[in-house]
């Protein structure tokens, strides 16, 4: 229970009446207890599911039925509306998790590498996603299933890597001991988000670059709109996704808590 001993305001509140003896402007630290996530997250993942399968249709829709033919690429260029999101979120994905596990290795809290636990096989989803998309992608834009290219070579680097945090986690016996080897290799393996951001920009590469970014989109606007639209469904299957798995990921580790004994589902 070292995260509630770090946390005051949650050990208050996790006990009879510890809700209102939590400080006004404290209360958010009750969600570093998983006693009060596993609830939440319960709410939270059906809503986010839902979302995922409107929104990812919508967007899919738009992308292939409403969006105009590149004039360079012709059809092919649609599996952009799968491909960019999937590596976006593959990437993202990944600093979460290390940032979640900076989060468990500087503060303690039990949750927070159960975070980074149900993150990494949503984020290794996505890499495969991500590297079989590019690989339709380029077969007719490029001649070839696969090149060696920088982008591609560092995608690779990063499924490894969400391969490598569930295996080291799963291979130590101790779940405190994995928590924190697993956290270290999230941490170093961060370093190869930015390299998969900038390849295109440090070496020359077959692979294009960003039509996105900070100074806008040289997309047209209803190519932009499927884009961002099937983003935003991709974005909400991953919270499901991680939400629910959290919760099996809770009743497992804090099973023998006497608030997991009193759930329904678990007197069930």
């Amino acid at each position: 229970m070292k995260d509630l001993a770090t946390f005051p305001d949650i050990a208050s509140a996790s006990g009879p009446g510890g809700a209102a003896s939590a400080g006004a402007g404290h209360w958010w630290w009750r969600y570093a207890s998983p006693q009060h996530v596993y609830p939440l997250a319960g709410r939270l993942w059906p809503v986010f599911a839902a979302l995922a399968v409107l929104l990812t249709g919508i967007g899919l829709y738009i992308g292939f039925f409403v969006a105009p033919t590149d004039h360079q690429q012709g059809d092919a260029y649609r599996i952009i509306y799968l491909h960019v999101p999937a590596a976006w979120l593959a990437m993202l994905i990944y600093v979460a998790m290390a940032f979640w596990s900076a989060v468990g290795l500087v503060l303690g809290t039990r949750l927070s590498f159960m975070m980074a636990r149900a993150l990494a096989p949503t984020g290794a989803l996505f890499s495969v996603l991500t590297l079989w998309t590019g690989a339709l992608w380029g077969r007719p834009t490029w001649g070839t299933w696969w090149v060696w290219d920088a982008r591609l070579t560092s995608v690779v680097i990063l499924l490894f890597l969400y391969i490598g945090f569930i295996a080291v986690q799963a291979a130590i016996d101790d779940p405190r001991k994995g928590d924190k080897a697993g956290a270290l290799l999230a941490l170093v393996g961060a370093v190869n988000v930015p390299i998969i951001y900038f390849s295109v920009q440090w070496w020359n590469t077959l692979h294009q670059g960003s039509s996105i970014n900070l100074k806008g989109s040289s997309m047209a606007s209803v190519m932009l709109a499927g884009m961002l639209v099937t983003t935003l469904g991709l974005w909400s299957y991953a919270i499901a996704a991680v939400l629910a798995r959290l919760r099996v990921i809770v009743l497992a580790r804090e099973r023998h808590a006497d608030w997991v004994a009193r759930l329904p589902e678990v007197k069930a």
